[in-house]
């Protein structure tokens, strides 16, 4: 049982990066980023060539500054190209297989017995048995720390201004498209260090690791905000994380009830949908429930 939470923990804060992604551009810039799968497998082939050179803490940086780069790329063609969020998105992920086996050479690329920043953690003896988590849990605070004060500056209150109004922002003497450009970087970086975490991790980087990457980090962060609820910058970041960590969780019990692998997929489509839904279904039950006041109060009147 024990190994059961540690690895849903791991695996929680290991994809939670991509959460925060979304969370940036999805929910404070209000684009449908769809860069996600592609930037998600840039960071993790970067991270695997740089951990293969001998460099695997240099690949954590390096890997968030390419997918920088590929939100960049959709960047451009959302705002200079007039290429609608969506396409352009789809338009650099499609670009990015390619670029993908480029940066491998290979469409597998394996990190068996090599340096990583697991190992060194590990050797260091950093953590304990939990070495895994106490580094991606650390690394992922501080970037949920740097995100939250960085929304706090003026260029992040004007991205967050932009995803309110964009009209309103153009009227204020702010450049939407530079901001634009910069939540979207900032969000694709994010991305790619997911990728490079999950490289190092499972030591391997494959072409087809970043498959359904956006619909997963969509369910978290729905099931962050329908559970932490918004408010404050902070306990919005906080959902997010517990959001990634409850669906690990979730899929961590599926596996534990004997689920077939074949039938994961399914599991997976399941989890986001009832997560997806669920705002909806509490409005439902909320306004059922206020419907049945409404009606015994009249019974009550009469």
């Amino acid at each position: 049982m024990l190994t059961i939470i540690q690895t849903a923990l791991e695996a929680g804060f290991l994809y939670a990066p991509i959460a925060l992604a979304l969370f940036l551009s999805f929910s404070i810039l209000n684009i449908a980023d769809m860069t996600t799968d592609g930037a998600f497998v840039l960071g993790a082939s970067v991270s695997a060539v740089c951990c293969v050179a001998g460099h695997p803490i240099l690949a954590l940086p390096a890997a968030m500054l390419a997918a920088a780069a590929a939100g960049f790329i959709t960047a451009f063609l959302q705002t200079k190209l007039g290429v609608p969020s969506i396409l352009a998105g789809i338009v650099t992920n499609i670009g990015l297989y390619s670029i993908n086996l480029m940066v491998m050479g290979t469409s597998n690329l394996s990190l068996f017995q090599k340096t990583s920043i697991y190992t060194l953690a590990k050797d260091a003896g950093f953590g304990g048995s939990w070495y895994k988590l106490a580094v991606t849990a650390l690394l992922v605070l501080v970037i949920c720390v740097l995100l939250v004060l960085f929304l706090g500056t003026r260029l992040g209150l004007s991205i967050r201004a932009t995803g309110d109004n964009a009209d309103m922002v153009r009227a204020s003497s702010i450049n939407p498209t530079f901001t634009i450009t910069v939540g979207l970087c900032l969000a694709n970086a994010m991305t790619g260090l997911s990728g490079a975490m999950v490289a190092q991790y499972n030591t391997f980087s494959d072409i087809n690791s970043g498959t359904g990457m956006v619909v997963l980090a969509l369910a978290a962060l729905v099931i962050g905000e329908t559970l932490i609820g918004k408010g404050s910058m902070v306990r919005r970041v906080v959902g997010v994380i517990l959001g990634s960590i409850i669906y690990r969780f979730i899929y961590a019990a599926a596996l534990r009830a004997n689920v077939p692998s074949d039938y994961m997929k399914l599991v997976s489509a399941i989890i986001v949908g009832v997560a997806i839904a669920a705002p909806t279904v509490r409005r439902w039950a909320a306004f059922q429930a206020k419907k049945r006041k409404a009606l015994a109060a009249r019974k009550g009147e009469r």
